[in-house]
């Protein structure tokens, strides 16, 4: 632990003399941006421990907290915020940037008043950001006790009494009996003059943390109760954390990682508190470290991952008057999304626009939605293929642009032809298909007539020559297959002619769908394609004359490559009369009804061709439903409102935080199997339950539910859920510790039996006991079943928006048995 002897005025070495970083603790004033029309000056000054900023309306007045530090993702250039952009011609976007936030929390746009002190704020808090991201796990607790220090040192004058410490002991959630506290604190004051200085207060806080039920599993195993030698470090790995015949390796590698001593790693010995830093490092986390880079197979069909996607992803806010905005296809792409929604419709000069249609939100320019997947679609997580999932309202002439924007600003990202050597049975893999983007929609043939169409084209100029004049079609060919609707179309979408499509007649079920071709007086809603039943009209004829376009625009259409967007009759339909490049999309009240009575069905539909799930109509807060009820039938592509935190998105960040967080995770090989009897709701052997066991130990460091209110302290307690197949989802709670946020010890087992873990994914929630029934939230972990780490671990929490609540974190014990004895059915 650093001393905090004359705490320095910036967290790390060479920053104190940064000349950036002084100009901004003079502060500066500059325009705080909201949007056109809300530009206000305000002082913005950067705080003495450096890791903080404040603003105030005016130099010298009232100042409050903007933000911290960690809290900034990264620093924009002007020229890359939408919002600065539209205000060029009032101000110089070399004079503007824009402070990006973790999670889910709004940009900050300023405008300083000369371009050299936008670079001096750009490039200090860069260079704070910075070294923030790269503290290692003792920097980072050692910055986090210099900051309860200077909260704690009201006056400021770099030192602690008693009083002071109080209030720093409710500050830091905890109820403590004052003559405990003073216990501690005369025993910490070794210069005898009433306060803390320094290492004084590191004394204090190591004996306030100190971690009893990690000393006494340390003694477990130490036979001197000072260290752990290798063989005994090797059995605790063995015995407690299951780690087998790895661990002779790893207890070396460990300790030569962790030991803090230099003597110690030398004679490959452990101490305590070398012994507790492995525990709450990354190795000692719940999540498996082996599952955080990529680490499953990438080169199966795509229909064989869960894809991570977002359904209207333009949304920042609600579904009716909500705000349409790039910074949607940001954030989704930042939270490792492969697949993003875009409602295209026609707008005024001939530009397509972005919206959610017949609602109140507002509009955004298709090509800048293009320009902003271009530039993050790999930039952030993942180099695995994006998709984007067109809904195309537009007409005629606005589809041909949207065609040429698309070929345009994607340019070689744009999948536009088949990948080299693919069987005509499946669709390529994630490995294949890496750096491309995906179109999925509305299209005209069939993949097969566009590789035999590829291949004329090589025959074209000879065939000319040969016959000495051009082509002419024969007038009396049949028109193109048509290109079919979903049958459920989301919230804003145009109207079907029926409500619900019914399966094609016998009748008609082998002969191809016609394109009805669009008259000059057409219509001006474009995207409407009926289904006519095959019938000879000579008037037919007559008519195919006059019309001059077929509704969907060719052009638009030969760039839909693997995802050909086709309506859902039944299983068997699909089955007999559709490709493995073909996709569907369900509501979610038909997914979970087709799940419910057909879900085997749905499991080996989902096996060999791709499903996508969007949520109810219903649904105008943009909240979101439970992702597991879909994926445990196979569906890929369960389309979440990603701008909602809660319960769901945690589930759904859950499951994508393994491989690499690339957003592609395989599905277990039942779920991969054409011929699966898997029946989601009804499970069968050969699956193998598990038994579960979740020893709730002990807190640290919960943060406070209410920050405003100094003297409140949390009563938390401890849920686990588990969501899986309906049999499996279920959850259990701890009792309450009472006033004690600090460090509270619940020592209470839960027991679950899980009948298929391969589906499982837990969630592990604290929360501040109330006598309503719902708690209030503190953190929560979520992670699949796969992802977990058997033994003593520590779960480290995470806000709603899934930000990091370092060094907040619960104490547990995991073990994973044969239920040999419970079987469900």
């Amino acid at each position: 632990m650093a001393s905090l002897q004359d705490t320095p005025a910036f967290p790390g070495p060479g920053l104190s003399t940064d000349q950036d970083l002084l100009l901004m603790q003079e502060g500066m004033m500059m325009r705080k941006v909201r949007s056109k029309n809300w530009k206000k000056l305000r002082h913005f000054r950067l705080q003495n421990d450096g890791m903080t900023v404040w603003h105030a309306r005016q130099a010298g007045g009232r100042a409050k907290p903007t933000f911290s530090i960690s809290d900034v993702e990264r620093i924009r250039l002007g020229h890359d915020s939408e919002l600065l952009r539209n205000l060029a011609e009032e101000f110089p976007l070399e004079q503007g940037f824009t402070i990006v936030f973790h999670g889910r929390r709004p940009n900050l746009d300023l405008i300083a008043n000369s371009v050299e002190e936008a670079q001096s704020w750009m490039q200090g808090l860069q260079l704070l950001v910075d070294f923030v991201t790269n503290m290692d796990q003792q920097e980072r607790l050692d910055q986090w006790l210099r900051d309860w220090f200077q909260r704690g040192d009201k006056n400021q004058d770099g030192r602690m009494s008693f009083q002071e410490v109080q209030r720093l002991l409710h500050l830091m959630n905890v109820e403590m009996d004052r003559e405990y506290a003073l216990s501690l604190f005369q025993a910490a004051d070794v210069s005898q003059s009433d306060t803390l200085e320094g290492e004084e207060f590191v004394q204090f806080y190591k004996a306030l943390t100190k971690r009893t039920e990690v000393q006494e599993l340390f003694e477990n195993f130490s036979s001197d109760g000072q260290k752990l030698t290798l063989l005994e470090f090797v059995d605790f790995l063995r015995e407690e954390q299951k780690e087998q015949d790895r661990a002779p390796d790893l207890a070396l590698e460990l300790i030569n990682r962790y030991e803090p001593s230099d003597s110690g790693r030398l004679r490959h010995v452990l101490s305590v508190d070398g012994f507790l830093s492995y525990l709450c490092s990354k190795d000692g986390s719940i999540f498996n470290p082996a599952c955080l880079p990529i680490y499953q197979d990438m080169t199966q069909p795509m229909n064989h991952y869960f894809i991570n996607s977002s359904h209207n992803t333009y949304l920042v806010a609600d579904q009716l008057c909500g705000q349409s905005s790039i910074e949607g296809y940001i954030r989704a792409l930042k939270r490792g999304c492969r697949c993003v929604e875009v409602d295209v419709w026609d707008g005024p000069s001939g530009e397509p626009v972005v919206y959610h249609g017949h609602t109140l939100t507002s509009r955004i320019l298709f090509k800048d939605v293009l320009a902003t997947v271009a530039q993050y679609a790999f930039q952030v997580t993942s180099d695995y293929p994006l998709i984007l999932s067109l809904e195309n309202h537009c007409t005629w002439e606005q589809q041909e642009t949207m065609a040429r924007y698309l070929t345009e600003i994607l340019g070689e990202q744009l999948l536009s032809t088949t990948v080299n050597g693919m069987p005509l049975n499946q669709l390529p893999s994630p490995e294949q298909l890496r750096g491309k983007i995906l179109l999925k929609g509305k299209k005209l043939t069939t993949l097969e007539e566009d590789i035999e169409e590829e291949e004329n084209e090589e025959l074209q100029p000879e065939l000319e020559r040969e016959q000495g004049s051009e082509v002419e079609l024969d007038p009396f060919l049949e028109p193109e297959p048509e290109p079919e609707l979903e049958p459920e179309l989301e919230p804003g979408h145009e109207p079907e002619p029926e409500s619900e499509p019914q399966e094609p007649s016998s009748r008609s079920k082998d002969k191809q769908e016609k394109v009805v071709k669009c008259p000059l007086s057409g219509l001006p809603i474009c995207c409407q394609i009926m289904v006519q039943t095959p019938s000879f009209n000579p008037e037919s004829l007559l008519l195919s004359k006059q019309i001059a376009k077929p509704i969907l625009c060719p052009a638009l259409s030969a760039l839909v490559v693997y995802l050909k967007s086709v309506s859902f009759y039944s299983f068997t339909h699909s089955k007999e009369h559709y490709h493995f490049y073909e996709i569907s999309s369900f509501s979610e009240a038909k997914a979970k009804n087709l799940i419910k009575e057909a879900g085997n069905e749905f499991v080996q539909h989902n096996a060999w061709q791709l499903s996508r799930v969007y949520p109810s109509g219903l649904r105008t807060d943009s909240s979101n439903y439970n992702p597991q009820e879909l994926w445990i039938a196979g569906c890929q592509m369960v389309a979440m409102n990603m701008q909602t935190a809660g319960l769901a998105m945690d589930i759904c960040d859950g499951l994508f935080r393994q491989n690499g967080g690339c957003g592609y995770v395989l599905k277990p090989d039942f779920l991969r199997d054409t011929q699966s009897s898997f029946h989601p709701h009804r499970p069968i052997s050969p699956f193998q339950g598990k038994r579960l066991l979740v020893q709730v130990i002990s807190g640290q460091q919960l943060p406070k539910v209410d920050d405003t209110k100094e003297r409140s302290i949390v009563d938390p307690l401890v849920k686990v859920e588990i969501f899986g197949i309906r049999a499996d989802t279920t959850w259990k709670e701890t009792s309450y510790v009472e006033n004690n946020g600090f460090n509270p010890y619940w020592g209470q087992t839960l027991c679950f039996h899980v009948l298929v873990p391969e589906l499982a994914v837990l969630r592990f929630v604290v929360k501040d006991y109330n006598w309503r029934p719902r708690h209030g939230f503190i953190g929560q972990f979520t992670l699949p079943w796969t992802c977990m780490q058997q033994g003593y671990r520590h779960i480290h929490l995470l806000s709603r928006d899934g930000i990091s609540l370092h060094p907040a974190s619960i104490f547990v014990y995991i073990c994973i048995r044969e239920d040999l004895g419970q079987e469900k059915s």
